[in-house]
């Protein structure tokens, strides 16, 4: 299961081995929003150890990755989320569907626009140069053609939009043009050869499939201009005496984090699970063996990289 982060979820699954012989564990990753079985996938990288016990690492699970070459598991590039909660400006707003939505690392929330017409726009504000390597843009649907649910294709079933970036917000330049593109790009993604040094990007709206231009994620990645986080210098994991299968996990916060990676496992060297904490410094967790000891860290990240891990702490 995936917990934490913008896409979360631990739905219907499978394991299996790749062309190459690599391990993937592919998981339904819950939107549920207009729709109980609204969903999308996850898919992340598994494998055995030298012990025979399998692991499965979704930390930074629904970050840019690269993916592996043979004997090789995939690695995430040192690219972090560079907008989050930073400020935002957009075209218009319809009813509650807020412009603060756009950044907030929830799948399940979304701007929209009062129409799907071009000309709609959304800009982030990245708060401070830095060095821009990708673009995850996430469609939501906002009075779609109710007569269809899924993916379709053919018609004008596609996304159409441009991208312009800025050093001071006043002066412009296209970074990316999606105006000939034909086809259905729910959660499109960009990346670029070289990062472009930039603090202000734009999105553009031309065409959307139906419904109005809505967005639950415009996800910036890359390096930021400052430094990476201090340690969290206490943890503290309170394992209840009734059901030993739920913890309350507290650490204090860290200046400048936007998001803490908790790890945990039931062997100080393997702590192959990861739970990611946006904005608190505490988390309810209810899954754990009842009968097993267990062991945690954590880690605090910012725009500009993640800090050392706590010391293992045994928890029985």
């Amino acid at each position: 299961m995936k917990l934490g982060g913008f896409a979360r979820g631990a739905g219907h699954g499978s394991t299996f081995t790749d062309n190459i012989n690599n391990y993937w564990h592919i998981s339904t990753m819950m939107i549920s929003v207009k729709n109980n079985f609204e969903r999308r996938l996850g898919i992340w990288p598994a494998g055995f150890d030298s012990d025979g016990i399998m692991w499965c690492n979704t930390a930074f699970g629904d970050y840019p990755a690269w993916l592996p070459g043979q004997g090789k598991h995939a690695e995430r590039p040192e690219w972090y989320l560079l907008n989050y909660n930073k400020p935002v400006q957009v075209s218009s707003t319809y009813g509650g569907f807020h412009a603060n939505y756009l950044n907030d690392e929830n799948i399940k929330t979304y701007w929209s626009a009062v129409s799907g017409s071009p000309g709609e726009w959304l800009q982030s504000d990245l708060g401070d140069m830095a060095a821009v390597y990708a673009i995850q843009i996430n469609y939501a649907d906002q009075d779609v053609d109710s007569a269809h649910l899924g993916k379709i294709n053919g018609g004008e079933q596609y996304h159409q939009y441009r991208i312009l970036s800025s050093t001071d917000g006043k002066k412009w330049k296209v970074l990316a043009d999606k105006s000939r593109n034909k086809t259905d790009v729910p959660h499109d993604y960009l990346e670029f050869d070289k990062p472009v040094n930039t603090r202000f990007l734009k999105m553009e709206n031309l065409h959307v499939p139906s419904g109005k231009f809505a967005i639950s994620g415009f996800r910036v990645f890359g390096q930021g201009s400052g430094t990476k986080p201090e340690r969290v210098n206490d943890l503290m994991v309170l394992r209840t005496e009734k059901d030993k299968r739920s913890a309350w996990i507290r650490w204090n916060p860290v200046s400048g984090a936007y998001a803490y990676n908790i790890y945990y496992g039931t062997h100080p060297e393997k702590l192959y699970n990861c739970i990611m904490v946006h904005d608190f410094n505490e988390y309810w967790f209810k899954g754990m063996d009842l009968m097993k000891t267990y062991y945690y860290t954590i880690e605090a990240v910012n725009e500009n990289g993640v800090s050392e891990k706590y010391p293992v702490i045994e928890i029985r």
